[in-house]
């Protein structure tokens, strides 16, 4: 049974950070390419950042890029984002995506308010 569950998202207030997580499983993580999506409230689904099996190589979206850092462990199956300089307009529901597995998480939401 693929699965993949977001965890770490929360409520902060502008300037500070999380980091989330991504534990994947019924599929093999370490040979797969991984991404991260977010969704704002009333908005369409958006790419934040992709990563390679090895972590090697990452691609991070314009509108994160200097704050946002995607990374992963294979030794615990899991990925990770790092989010700093959080800002109100990063307010939505994190998921992430496994092209290989044809996967989403149910997503984990961050909340970012003053």
């Amino acid at each position: 049974q693929v699965q993949l569950v977001e965890s770490g998202g929360g409520v902060v207030q502008p300037g500070e950070s999380l980091r989330l997580s991504c534990a994947a499983s019924g599929f093999t993580f370490s040979t797969s390419a991984m991404n991260w999506y977010r969704q704002p409230p009333g908005k369409e689904r958006e790419f934040l950042a992709a990563i390679t099996s090895t972590g090697g190589d990452t691609v991070v979206a314009d509108s994160v890029k200097g704050r946002f850092t995607v990374s992963r462990d294979n030794a615990k199956n899991t990925l990770y984002l790092e989010m700093s300089d959080l800002k109100p307009e990063d307010t939505a529901v994190y998921f992430c995506n496994s092209p290989k597995a044809r996967a989403w998480g149910q997503g984990t939401q961050v909340t970012v308010s003053s």
